[in-house]
């Protein structure tokens, strides 16, 4: 072979070489580009999803609050409730204390 075919030879060798190093960056680049968008998606989704449980977080509080407000009156009206028993047993006994008209096993 002569000089000149070896050049040639070489001179497309190397296209070739570059050619692939170009085809493998581009590939690559792609990948690493469709990676990206990919994770994107998945950021966007753990945001909505993680707004979504912060929502729902604040409505067991909000509920678990308006339980234990609803538990505080229903104490306090049985407290009331039980207060207001105790006066009426108190008024009925003073009651058979002063009626003349009482049978002593009322009394």
């Amino acid at each position: 072979m002569d000089t000149a075919a070896i050049v040639v030879l070489v001179i497309v060798g190397v296209v070739v070489l570059v050619l692939l190093a170009l085809a493998v960056m581009r590939t690559r680049t792609r990948r690493t580009e469709q990676r990206r968008v990919e994770a994107g998606e998945h950021y966007e989704q753990a945001h909505a999803r993680q707004l979504e449980a912060d929502r729902r977080s604040a409505e067991a509080e909000e509920r678990a609050a308006r339980a234990k407000r609803e538990a505080a009156a229903a104490e306090q009206q049985a407290l009331e409730a039980e207060r207001h028993r105790a006066e009426a047993a108190k008024h009925e006994s003073r009651a058979q204390e002063l009626d003349p008209d009482a049978t002593p096993t009322e009394r």
